[in-house]
């Protein structure tokens, strides 16, 4: 502590330093340093105090942070300093806009004459258990398979008409409808109003998402609102928000807050936008882009076409300068001669033939006649049967009057037997 001590004679006045500001006069000021510690040592007695407020700047240097908190009522804001030594005690995701609630000590810089309050304690307004619970229920979720990039379903190239929940004249409306409409003047909106903050906004948006999920001109849902602090946008990690969306038969867009705001909704969602101006350029196409596209398109068709019909042009004209083809008579001329040889050399060959199993097939009748029972029969013999067309190859075999059938070269006769004849001994030659 600045010890100030006077050094005056009688009648003299004081120096500054020695006067006490509650003793000051026009005659005997006090000094500025005199003032500034007095200061210093009144505000060093206030106990730490628990306030609440809004984070209107958060500026880092040298590893210690100066920002201003901002009543949530009215105008009023502090100056607050972090130390670097605090830092790792306070959460490390707080950003302008946030509410929180912070332990403070008032400061007072002498040298600088600068009044401000030193943070010891920090955290986020009622998001604590809040933030553990999502947490919590974002694993379960996640367990479930409802983050899966699998089931998300694929936005349509050009949608017909573009589903929009935001919240009334909201600047997140204005942003989708001015964007996308660059993007794609002919772009038709079908629009439901719900609130994006407070009790009703989970109640209005699932009455607004079934709405729209059961219109079947609609072919992609955007739900938009504008960025908040974490306590503003806990809407939209509703447990019962988040399964409808996962429900739905038509693609949902996700474009809540800012580029850092993470609702439950980003998870489930077939799309996460970063903001709703990033909605509405990523559901429907760049007209100017698709344009483009297809001029280059057409170019390359028309380069490969022109290439193709160049190529088999001169692949005709190739063949065209072929002997074959640009004087095919003598090529056929010589061909028929060949043609005509090779014809008589068939039929030749076709006639020997025909001639040589001409006369095999008299040679085989001739073999077959000689050995053939009626040509035995034709030089005189005959064959007797027996009753029911058994030959007769035993003379025992019909005693006499038995009934016979005698077969000759031409016709047979019936006969009847008289019994098997003596042969007569042939006589010997002598």
């Amino acid at each position: 502590m600045t010890v100030f001590e006077a050094s005056t004679g009688s009648g003299e006045t004081p120096p500054a330093d020695a006067v006490a500001p509650r003793d000051s006069s026009a005659d005997a000021p006090t000094s500025v340093a005199r003032l500034n510690a007095t200061i210093r040592d009144f505000v060093a007695r206030w106990n730490t105090v628990w306030v609440e407020g809004e984070i209107t700047s958060w500026n880092v240097r040298g590893g210690n942070i100066f920002a201003r908190l901002k009543d949530t009522r009215s105008d009023a804001q502090i100056s607050i300093r972090v130390w670097s030594s605090v830092r790792p005690r306070i959460p490390g995701d707080l950003a302008v806009g946030d509410h929180v609630v912070a332990a403070v000590k008032a400061d007072y810089f002498v040298k600088a004459g600068d009044f401000s309050f030193a943070v010891s304690a920090m955290k986020h307004v009622g998001l604590g258990d809040q933030l553990e619970k999502l947490e919590k229920l974002r694993l379960q979720l996640r367990q479930e398979g409802l983050f899966d990039p699998a089931r998300k379903k694929r936005l349509p190239f050009l949608p017909h008409v573009i589903g929009l929940i935001t919240s009334e004249k909201s600047d997140a409306e204005k942003d989708v409808h001015r964007n996308a409409e660059l993007r794609w003047p002919q772009v038709r909106f079908r629009t439901e109003y719900a609130a994006v903050q407070g009790d009703r906004c989970v109640p209005e948006t699932l009455a607004a998402l079934a709405r729209l999920d059961a219109d079947p001109d609609v072919d992609v849902i955007v739900i938009a609102r504008g960025g908040g602090d974490p306590q503003t946008l806990l809407g939209f990690s509703d447990e019962r928000l988040v399964r409808a969306v996962a429900a739905a038969s038509t693609p949902i867009v996700s474009a809540i807050g800012h580029e850092n705001d993470h609702p439950l909704l980003d998870d489930v969602a077939d799309l996460r936008a970063s903001t709703p101006t990033d909605a509405a350029k990523r559901v429907v196409p760049d007209v100017s882009e698709q344009r483009a596209l297809i001029a280059q398109l057409r170019s390359r068709a028309t380069t490969r076409l022109t290439q193709r019909l160049s190529h088999d042009i001169a692949q005709l004209e190739q063949l065209r300068s072929r002997p074959s083809l640009r004087s095919p008579d003598p090529i056929i001329e010589s061909r028929s001669q060949d043609v005509w040889l090779l014809l008589s050399r068939g039929r030749d060959t076709i006639r020997r033939q025909h001639d040589a199993a001409g006369r095999a097939t008299s040679e085989l009748r001739a073999s077959l006649r000689a050995l053939s029972p009626a040509a035995t029969l034709s030089r005189g013999y005959a064959i007797a049967h027996l009753d029911g067309g058994v030959i007769l190859r035993d003379a025992a075999d019909a005693p006499a009057g038995s009934g016979l059938t005698i077969t000759v070269d031409r016709g047979s006769i019936a006969a009847r037997s008289e019994g098997e004849i003596e042969e007569a001994p042939v006589p010997r030659s002598g």
